[in-house]
């Protein structure tokens, strides 16, 4: 625990210096990059030795805070998230170098590794912090410095919009966490998370009001279905470095929350379990069909966050479920599963993220349809991306798989397990998970053969050029990643099957994870091994010379150009008018004819996100007018405002005064 605050301090003392450096790019970028390297060499050494040992530790300061206290603790929990936080804190750090450089000219870069290192330390702080004040500073500053690297292109209009989207949404959400805090702490009698241990005996009323505030407030920064409006605008908007990083990372610490929250609380009742399984696969299910809809790169990606989200809250939902029904080997199973996916998750998605940042930094565009042939021009990076899209389609031998495999081992024992009745709820969320598989297939498919193969759709994409070595190295350490937690999961288990255990508070489960998946896991992750190597070498030796090269059939048509090859918007239109198209149906944009000869038009589509566009939008519109009529207050005249705050600490000092005295 003594490396965790010299590793905050050295984030925050960076960061300072960083921000010194203003527009110059090569000191704000050692200084961040310094900073961030030696805080993931502190914090992954203290995280490791608590994962290995399975202790916690605490430290506790002076904080002359009311309420709050500087008090914090790394157990085999807050151990199990530091890991992907500070490996991919790093490594997009080093990326982010490359990314930004050129930018430098325009960009106040030092603000941006300022900003950049203090998210790291509040996440940090979040996962550490034993204090529910100290929590919910911590939650705002990762909230606040999250927000300003969304908006870091503030000039274009799209990024400001999605910047203030996702400010909204969060602080929407840390309204559902002050309430969750504040009866907490009530029930409990003091705002330390060691006291929160007498939440344990709620009755069914107050838990359950606790674990819906904490599933909407964590929910919402996770990207759980419905509460995931923000995430497809904010993801494209960002810098693809930081997207990498709160993708991979940042919004996991939401199921921190729950996770943490849940585990004070009494023994989750079966229906919490049945909810998020609702919750968790509606979500994974429209939100890879979102994803096959996207022309913009990241913005396909971060709808494939949502579905990937979705399969950790299904399989949490479901050991909680198991755990309920006395099913503590499916419980264990599926705890497992959700917690190795999250593990897996944030390895190839940080992956193909960093990839897409290399591909709109080179060919200067997120639009797929303005792109094709980038594999001949960026060689390295499309290998890469083709690495990490064969782990997020869950094939074996990459890590994608291992995690999906326990999440159905753990359905269908579920369903062998139960009654007639009580197996078909598993067994329909078995068919549901395939048809989410086959879709992620499908997505990224296209995504690849889009972007990588055939010819230029633009001049950008013709001129693309290799990403720099600031770039590929990171992506280049991540694939390996990727296949190495595939080939051998064993590993990652023996630490995850003792917190899985706690989780689930019986630990003596841990000990009969080995047997139930590892062998099983091992055995299928080689033979895909065997598998990919056998398509790979055996055209090899069966040709023994290179293959013919000719022109590509242009149906009759001598001079094809690339605007005649498939789209990233074709591809996608079979799940769009068949899948669900009521839910589905794009934005059209055309011209009205008003003329008798035909003359230049131009048809564009826009694929928006009907939750947001027909839920939220038009509620957040019914609240602005209701508030405008507030508009009066607002003078602009600072001795109003000063009046403002005096009335309302009189208030409040006099309520204070009121129940002291048992008037109230």
């Amino acid at each position: 625990m003594n490396l965790i605050l010299p590793a905050l301090l050295t984030l925050l003392s960076g960061g300072l210096a960083a921000l010194c450096c203003g527009r110059r790019s090569a000191p704000a970028a050692f200084f961040g990059i310094s900073a961030t390297l030696i805080a993931a060499l502190l914090g992954l050494t203290a995280a490791g030795r608590t994962l290995l040992e399975q202790r916690s530790q605490t430290l506790s300061l002076p904080w002359p805070v009311p309420g709050g206290s500087f008090t914090l603790t790394l157990d085999p929990l807050a151990a199990f998230f530091l890991v992907p936080i500070l490996l991919l804190a790093l490594l997009c750090a080093i990326y982010g170098h490359g990314y930004l450089k050129d930018q430098a000219a325009n960009r106040p870069l030092g603000a941006a590794w300022f900003f950049y290192t203090l998210l790291i330390a509040a996440m940090i702080l979040v996962v550490t912090a034993a204090n529910a004040v100290l929590f919910i500073a911590a939650w705002e500053c990762m909230s606040l410095t999250s927000f300003f690297l969304v908006a870091f292109d503030h000039r274009k209009k799209e990024v400001r919009e999605a910047a203030w989207l996702y400010l909204l949404s969060t602080h929407l959400g840390a309204a559902a966490l002050f309430a969750l805090f504040l009866f907490a702490s009530y029930w409990s009698g003091s705002p330390e998370f060691n006291a929160f241990t007498a939440l344990g005996q709620l009755a069914p009323g107050p838990a359950a009001l606790l674990f819906l505030l904490a599933l909407v407030g964590f929910g919402s920064k996770a990207g759980l279905f419905p509460l995931h409006v923000w995430l497809p605008d904010a993801h494209p908007a960002a810098p693809s470095h930081v997207s990498a990083l709160m993708s991979g990372v940042m919004i996991k610490t939401g199921i921190y929350g729950i996770l943490r929250i849940v585990g004070f609380l009494p023994p989750a009742p079966a229906w919490w379990g049945e909810l998020l399984m609702v919750l968790g696969i509606a979500g994974a299910l429209i939100g890879i069909a979102l994803a096959a809809l996207q022309q913009d790169i990241k913005r396909c990606l971060a709808y494939s966050t949502v579905e990937n989200i979705g399969l950790i809250f299904l399989a949490l939902g479901l050991s909680w479920f198991a755990a309920a029904r006395d099913l503590p080997t499916v419980a264990m199973l599926a705890m497992a599963g959700g917690l190795l996916h999250l593990w897996n998750h944030a390895l190839f998605k940080s992956l193909m993220f960093l990839g897409a940042g290399a591909l709109l930094h080179s060919a200067g565009t997120r639009n797929l349809d303005r792109m094709g042939g980038m594999l001949k021009r960026m060689p390295m990076t499309g290998a890469l991306l083709i690495g990490g899209a064969l782990a997020i389609c869950a094939l074996p031998p990459f890590n994608g798989f291992v995690g999906e495999w326990l999440i159905y081992r753990g359905l269908l024992q579920a369903g062998a397990a139960g009654t007639a009745l009580y197996a078909l709820g598993p067994l329909l969320l078995v068919g549901l998970l395939a048809l989410v598989g086959g879709l992620a297939l499908a997505v990224f498919t296209r995504l690849i053969g889009i972007a990588l193969l055939g010819a230029p759709r633009s001049p950008e994409a013709a001129a693309a050029h290799e990403a720099s070595r600031w770039m590929l190295w990171p992506m280049a350490l991540l694939l390996p990643l990727c296949l190495l937690a595939g080939l051998f999961p064993g590993a990652l288990l023996r630490f995850i099957g003792p917190l899985a255990g706690k989780l689930l508070r019986q630990p003596e489960l841990s000990a009969s994870l080995p047997g139930l998946a590892v062998l099983p896991l091992e055995r299928v992750t080689l033979t895909g091994l065997l598998i990919l190597a056998a398509l790979t070498l055996i055209p090899g030796i069966l040709t023994r010379r290179k293959s013919p090269r000719r022109p590509t059939w242009g149906c009759g048509y001598p001079l094809p150009t690339a605007r005649m090859s498939y789209t990233a918007t074709g591809y996608g239109e079979m799940i769009q008018t068949r899948a669900i198209p009521a839910l589905l149906q794009p934005e059209l944009h055309k011209p009205a004819s008003r003329e008798l000869f035909p003359a230049a038009a131009e048809l564009s589509q826009r694929s928006l996100d009907p939750f947001l566009h027909r839920w939220f939008a038009p509620g957040f519109q019914a609240i602005a007018e209701r508030f405008s009529q507030l508009r009066w207050l607002q003078q602009g005249r600072l001795h109003i405002y000063l009046l403002y705050i005096f009335l309302t600490c009189t208030l409040l000092l006099g309520w204070i005064v009121l129940v002291e005295k048992g008037i109230l």
